[in-house]
């Protein structure tokens, strides 16, 4: 059976363990009432202050106690009003009567209970402000979706009327001979007047339906509080003679600028995320107000948006259930513990009544919000559907299966047994030996050392997911990662193990074939090559398909760091990129040997000593410090001007620097360039320690 201290610590939250309840110092506080009693010697038989008698045992002694604590409980029943405030008093008074061991234990109790009821506080009143809001922006996105389904039908009704009674309008035409039907069917056309005249008619019951549409909206978001500074719509003006003005720009007059003004009372990042998305701040002239203010595209990423942030308000409830729920429990323990210890019967049931009655064990807006949040999930964004609202709102946690453990054992062991084969192979064929071919160690392992190091890199990555896990790092919270699909450490070792598997069976019959005269058989590094381009690219849910897409996800926005935004999953691959850099010039060999076509030809040396080859090594060297550099500058723009991210952007320019003048002494080996490489090596290696 597992110790309950053990499965605190094991289900106790992360980011929040500093306010749960310190449940190991309690323990140790009651270690010490132990240790202080048994040192103190056998305790009195009848405690002081609880009978006059001082005879010894009397049988009547039970049915006193049980007396005295059903007058102590009839007592405090009778008095509700101010019961805090005597349960306090109290507890205050048994603290000074006890010795000083329990009065420690019972203060520290006291300070837990404080310090939980005040998170709880906090985090409650946070997460009920969010669903108030939430639940605001929801009726307002209601609103403005039937006001638009509204105008929908109006205009189709009109549309429909219109045709018809252009249908019946229209003079039936006249039979035709000879050559006069094209002129009979052009005299069913309008004029040219008539068509401007009908299109300018046309055009301003679209401008006044659009504006009546943008109107009904900005109305619906104010009645709401949304507030929208800077000007409103301006209705086109009519001249004396009551035509409007024909001018794009006096059809309808539109603010330059809109900016939207949220109440305080609604902390929204969602409404502001959501309203962003609603108003279109992008003003055309002539445009149809409707669609220039919101349309279907708008309204359906505002749903979304609306109803992540209901996921993100779910799960933040959830997580304070389970906060209230672990703490109840700890001190339920704790208490029995002390009790067992102290036999302080009436200062524990008082401590235990005043932890029933604390904010974080009574309250039940939690539990009404989550409630309320189930409803409105499973009515707007399931199709009353409580399966599919469940599969998001209650996201099944992948469950450990023996079956990943058992192939990372095979792979790992096949690897091995290839791995020998391989090398008592070469040994046979001798090519270690000085008589060797060179090419074979120039050109095959250059390939095959690309594959080798990514197997590596994912086999370290598995090393630090599995001690994030055994030191409770909330990684998934960390990099942004979705639970269900994240990577594990068993996974990471799975694949490792088997792109080594792969690599080294390659290896083997590549071997073979070149022991045996085969052509091409320097083909094989590129079929491997393009089986695992394959299956980078796959769309099939196969071979952790969410994993490839983040890859390919960071990798882009590592590329064009200073276009995106730099998250910390982006941050943490363009730091591990920095010291991949063989990695990378591997990569440039493999691409420049297949794709220059060098293995058919077997000139080697196109891709090895060439001036264009030894270019593009040190622009490829510099390019991790590049993305590196250039996402401190993103940061440094992006957070306020923060002078610590200009400075961090300086180790990585410093270490460029470095690399080119390197690069110009390689090119022109003088001594003014020798002197140059060590004051930019030796600079840029001070300044980064």
């Amino acid at each position: 059976m597992v110790k309950f201290s053990r499965e605190y610590e094991a289900s106790i939250i992360p980011e929040w363990k500093a306010v749960f309840v310190d449940y190991k110092c309690l323990k140790k506080l009651i270690k010490r009432i132990k240790i202080a009693r048994r040192d103190a010697g056998p305790p009195p038989l009848l405690a002081a202050g609880e009978t006059g008698s001082s005879y010894g045992f009397s049988v009547l002694d039970p049915v006193r106690s049980i007396a005295a604590r059903f007058a102590a409980h009839h007592a405090a029943a009778s008095s509700p009003e101010g019961e805090e405030e005597s349960l306090e008093s109290d507890s205050g008074e048994l603290v000074r009567s006890t010795d000083k061991h329990e009065q420690e234990f019972l203060e520290k109790a006291d300070e837990e209970l404080d310090k939980v009821n005040k998170f709880y506080a906090t985090q409650e009143a946070e997460l009920l402000a969010r669903g108030d809001a939430l639940i605001e922006q929801l009726r307002i996105l209601a609103d403005v979706k039937r006001i638009l389904a509204d105008h929908a039908a109006a205009s189709s009704r009109r549309g429909r009327g219109r045709a018809l009674g252009r249908a019946n309008s229209m003079p039936p035409p006249s039979p035709s001979v000879n050559g006069s039907s094209g002129r009979h069917l052009l005299s069913g056309l309008a004029s040219p007047q008539s068509m401007s005249d009908g299109s300018v008619e046309l055009q301003q019951a679209r401008v006044a339906e659009g504006a009546a549409v943008a109107e009904e909206v900005m109305a619906a978001l104010e009645r709401n509080g949304v507030s929208f500074v800077g000007g409103g719509l301006a209705k086109a003006k009519k001249d004396g003679s009551g035509k409007q003005l024909m001018g794009r720009a006096a059809l309808l007059q539109l603010p330059a600028t809109v900016r939207i003004d949220i109440p305080p009372t609604s902390p929204g990042r969602a409404a502001l995320k959501v309203w962003e998305e609603l108003v279109n701040v992008l003003r055309k002239d002539g445009a149809d107000p409707a669609a220039a203010f919101v349309h279907r595209k708008k309204l359906q990423h505002a749903e979304k948006n609306i109803r992540d942030a209901f996921l993100a308000l779910y799960r933040g409830l959830e997580l304070l259930k389970k906060f209230s729920s672990l703490n109840v429990k700890a001190f339920t323990k704790i208490l029995k513990k002390f009790v067992k210890v102290s036999e302080q019967h009436q200062a524990t049931d008082k401590f235990s009544e005043k932890v029933k009655r604390s904010p974080f064990s009574s309250s039940d807006k939690v539990l009404q919000l989550a409630d309320e949040v189930e409803c409105i999930f499973l009515r707007h964004f399931a199709g009353n559907d409580r399966k599919v609202a469940m599969k998001y709102l209650k996201p099944q946690q992948p469950r450990n299966t023996h079956m990943i453990t058992f192939l990372v054992g095979l792979f790992t062991g096949t690897f091995v047994s290839l791995f020998i084969i391989y090398s008592v192979l070469a040994h046979v064929a001798g090519i270690f030996s000085s008589t060797g071919s060179p090419t074979y160690m120039d050109i095959v392992y250059h390939v095959f050392s690309m594959f080798a190091l990514i197997s590596l890199h994912v086999f370290l990555y598995g090393c630090n997911l599995f001690m994030w896990k055994s030191t409770r790092i909330n990684h998934n919270f960390i990099f942004d990662f979705s639970s269900s699909t994240a990577l594990t450490h068993r996974d990471a070792f799975l694949m490792s193990a088997s792109i080594m598997c792969t690599v080294v069976a390659a290896l083997v019959i590549n071997l073979f074939l070149r022991n045996a005269g085969a052509t091409y058989t320097d083909a094989l590094p590129g079929a491997l090559l393009v089986l695992s381009t394959g299956v980078l690219f796959c769309p099939f849910n196969i071979f952790y398909r969410s994993t490839r897409y983040c890859f390919m996800r960071v990798m882009r926005n590592i590329i064009f760091s200073p276009f995106y935004k730099v998250l910390m999953a982006d941050f943490f691959m363009a730091d591990q990129l920095t010291s991949q850099i063989p990695l990378l010039r591997h990569m440039e060999f493999a691409a420049c040997y297949f794709m220059a076509g060098t293995f058919r030809n077997q000139a080697y040396e196109t891709c090895t000593s060439s001036p264009q080859y030894t270019h593009l090594a040190y622009v490829i060297s510099f390019l991790p410090y590049y993305w590196r550099a250039m996402q401190c500058l993103r940061r440094y723009l992006e957070e306020g001007h923060d002078i610590n991210q200009l400075a961090n952007a300086g180790k990585y320019v410093s270490a460029m620097v470095a690399a080119a003048v390197r690069f110009k002494y390689a090119a022109t080996p003088t001594p003014l360039w020798m002197w140059m490489v060590v004051i930019s090596s030796s600079g840029a290696t001070i300044y980064q320690v």
